[in-house]
């Protein structure tokens, strides 16, 4: 879960970066893809539950 958001927060700020300054819009362009590959490959895993915590069995 960790990775997960720390390659979010990569994209974020190459993306800020890319869009902000002149000339880096290839910096954008690495954020969206690792952006979408990050979500990509995170979120199969969201969905099936993988990083829930599973409830304690009842006693």
């Amino acid at each position: 879960m960790a990775l997960f958001l720390i390659l979010i927060l990569v994209a974020a700020v190459l993306g800020f970066i890319g869009a902000v300054a002149g000339g880096l819009g290839y910096l954008l362009a690495i954020a969206i893809v690792l952006f979408v590959a990050t979500v990509a490959r995170c979120c199969p895993a969201l969905v099936r539950g993988k990083w829930t915590r599973k409830a304690a069995p009842d006693l």
